[in-house]
């Protein structure tokens, strides 16, 4: 930088000012400015991507969650926060940098008011002192850019180191694999020798031991007791429906002020377990299997049938004719719920009432990807639980939750 130092005019009293003002000594060139402080932010983008990274490996981590797809997502986020790692560690040496400039600034500051002290003329100095700024800066920068070129060769490096390990874990593992099946080979081929040579001795065992398997299996089958074989006849009564229990209730306190326990012995609302989804979740409830209708266990004649059929809530008894038929065996132990013993029951499964529907939107509740928003793309009824499309970093990621875990926009 250079100043225009007029000479004073013989025919003016006085010289003319400078007909432009300098620009600030120390200030480095526009484009220099620029370009450090796009590599700067673009580094601190990085460093903070890098942090957000590491929170969610951390959460995934915690939450203990499994397959394939989160495999993928948590090598997705470790490569990403090593990046910021990386980053991070380039913005503290341009830091340090920056400082190492502005102290040798200072110094030529200090020097070129020493050489201003000294007599030395003004605009030299200036000159000096703008072009050793320049250079330091200009010096500064190409550190900066030869740091992280160091950085990215690093990370290229450890990318190598780590493929390399993996490589010779997966040959370890086939040489392991391998030999454990050579020595399972020949400990079959030996187990093979001993079966053949105790094969004779293991038959006139099992010719001494041998039983009459339809003796065993009178012996291991315990008698279940069937609602059928209990005192009386089962007859079916239809009742109003939704007050079945109002109308048992009814029944039996007219069976217990009429002294009528010896003739009707049991009034019974048939049920059964049924899986339903409420609030995302699997419930098992009770159900009626024939609404406005009961089962009563009782020996028929003129009186007992008065007392029934003059309950009130009660409309009739379920027959041909006049005369009401009793079930038969079949029908009771199948409305009862008769089972071998050792055997569950088995419980129905009703149709879920889906809250959630495909292409449509929800919010993440809980879990490592809370308050994220994503698009059902697949709806498992089974297991109760959605495939929802999240963006992270700008990449669409499946993630399975359950329905508890989200929730509608």
């Amino acid at each position: 930088m250079s100043n225009d130092l007029s000479m004073p005019n013989p025919d003016d009293g006085a010289p003319d000012a400078p007909a432009t003002t300098p620009p600030p000594e120390g200030v480095p060139p526009d484009d220099v400015v620029a370009e450090v402080e796009a590599v700067v932010e673009g580094l601190a983008e990085v460093a903070r991507e890098g942090v957000i990274a590491e929170e969610l490996l951390e959460e995934l981590v915690e939450a203990g969650a499994e397959g394939a797809e989160v495999e993928a997502l948590e090598a997705d986020l470790a490569e990403i926060a090593l990046e910021g790692a990386i980053a991070e560690e380039v913005l503290e040496e341009i830091e340090e940098a920056v400082e190492i400039a502005v102290v040798e600034e200072a110094v030529a500051e200090q020097i070129t008011d020493e050489l201003i002290a000294e007599g030395i003329d003004e605009a030299v100095a200036a000159d000096v002192a703008d072009d050793a700024a320049e250079q330091l800066v200009a010096e500064a920068i190409a550190e900066a850019v030869a740091e992280e070129v160091v950085a990215e060769e690093l990370a290229e490096a450890l990318a190598e180191e780590i493929v390399a390990e993996e490589l010779v874990t997966e040959a370890v593992g086939d040489a392991v694999v391998d030999e454990l099946a050579e020595r399972a080979e020949q400990e079959e081929l030996a187990q093979v020798a001993v079966d053949v040579t105790d094969a004779d001795l293991d038959r006139e065992l099992d010719a001494a031991l041998v039983l009459d398997e339809d003796e065993l299996l009178a012996e291991a089958a315990a008698p279940v007791e069937s609602p059928y074989d209990r005192p009386g006849q089962w007859f079916v009564v239809h009742t109003q429906s939704g007050y079945e229990k109002k109308v048992k209730q009814n029944l039996e306190a007219r069976i217990s002020s009429m002294n009528m326990e010896e003739r009707i012995h049991e009034v019974v609302i048939p049920m059964e377990d049924v899986v339903e989804v409420k609030n995302g979740k699997k419930v098992i409830s009770q159900k009626k299997v024939f609404p406005g209708y009961l089962l009563v266990r009782c020996n028929l004649d003129d009186d007992s049938w008065y007392v029934v059929r003059n309950t009130p809530g009660v409309t009739g008894f379920v027959g041909q004719g006049a005369k009401p038929s009793p079930l038969p065996r079949r029908d009771v132990e199948a409305f009862l719920m008769v089972k071998p013993e050792g055997e569950e029951i088995a419980t129905r499964k009703g149709k879920p009432r889906l809250e959630y529907e495909l292409g449509e939107t929800v919010r993440v509740r809980e879990g490592p990807f809370a308050d994220f928003s994503g698009e059902i793309v697949e709806i498992n009824e089974d297991q109760l639980k959605v495939k929802v499309l999240v963006n992270i970093f700008g990449r669409e990621t499946p993630v399975e939750l359950e329905f508890s875990q989200v929730a509608k926009l």
